[in-house]
């Protein structure tokens, strides 16, 4: 994938998403809502205060008469109405709105009401960057704070999923870490030593996994070269798997703030992919964002 273009091109094969949004009465959310109905990438159900949605739908010359709107003026509460309009089968993509952060999530992660798949959600994000020559993705920087063995299987598995929904059968993957050699006193470096081992065994299919590679070696190979790293993924990653939050969010930090990369980013694990964008987040990279919500 050169660019974001890949998303678009594989929505315009699929049929139009029902989403729904939690909360909607956002002013960035509905403008990126908006974008994507002109690109006829979904179609809306609004949930949250319709007197605000209504009013904010008008100033942005926004047509939202053909639409449902559920009037909820409890945030937390039309979480929960959004995620069980999803278990009925009515929307594919679920979109947060103007609700707490935690109020969204334990709606989704409720076992009882919930949109559970896996005990394990997290974050993929897609980058556009100036300065690499495809579009790379990294997980997990916003959802999981130290992710143990298992939870980097299920992250790893989550993004891998994505990937081939979008075409990609084999992604390239690089398990992150401080320095490229295995050292039982860096945890992050034996886990990824035995992820690489797993795939190679078939035990992680779908993608090519190595690690450790320190970040320069997974994105240069130049640099692979005078470590004397040889490697099909050193150089050319589709996929950075991150060791831990800090790491992973100050990568994701990096690449968009001082990069200049443009982020299109899901969660993933539930029954269905969510839209969480940032109010800092450009017009293309909400718009992106739910194009690749609706690829999946």
């Amino acid at each position: 994938m050169k660019n974001f273009d890949a998303f678009f091109d594989v929505v315009k094969s699929k049929s139009r998403k029902n989403l729904v949004i939690a909360a909607a009465e956002d002013d960035q959310v509905l403008l990126s809502v908006k974008d994507a109905v002109a690109n006829e990438i979904i179609t809306p159900i609004f949930v949250g205060n319709k007197e605000k949605i209504e009013t904010i739908c008008s100033e942005i010359h926004f047509k939202v008469a053909d639409y449902e709107i559920i009037n909820e003026r409890n945030p937390a509460n039309a979480a929960k109405k959004a995620v069980q309009i999803v278990r009925e089968g009515r929307a594919d993509i679920l979109m947060k709105g103007h609700v707490q952060t935690a109020d969204f999530l334990r709606a989704i992660l409720s076992r009882e009401t919930g949109l559970r798949k896996s005990e394990l959600l997290s974050h993929v994000g897609f980058f556009e960057l100036p300065s690499y020559h495809k579009v790379l993705a990294l997980t997990d920087a916003a959802q999981n704070i130290a992710p143990d063995f298992d939870d980097k299987i299920a992250i790893l598995t989550n993004a891998v999923d994505m990937f081939h929904h979008l075409g990609i059968e084999n992604p390239k993957v690089a398990i992150l870490a401080a320095v490229e050699n295995v050292s039982p006193k860096m945890q992050a470096t034996m886990d990824a030593a035995a992820l690489s081992m797993m795939n190679q065994r078939g035990q992680i299919k779908g993608c090519i996994i190595d690690g450790p590679l320190a970040f320069d070696n997974a994105i240069s190979k130049v640099a692979a070269e005078h470590k004397g790293i040889i490697s099909n993924v050193a150089g050319d990653a589709d996929l950075l798997v991150a060791p831990d939050i800090n790491s992973g969010n100050i990568l994701y930090k990096s690449f968009t703030f001082i990069g200049q990369g443009t982020v299109a980013a899901v969660v993933l694990g539930a029954t269905v992919p969510i839209v969480l964008t940032s109010r800092s987040d450009s017009d293309r990279s909400k718009l992106s964002s739910i194009a690749l919500a609706a690829c999946y």
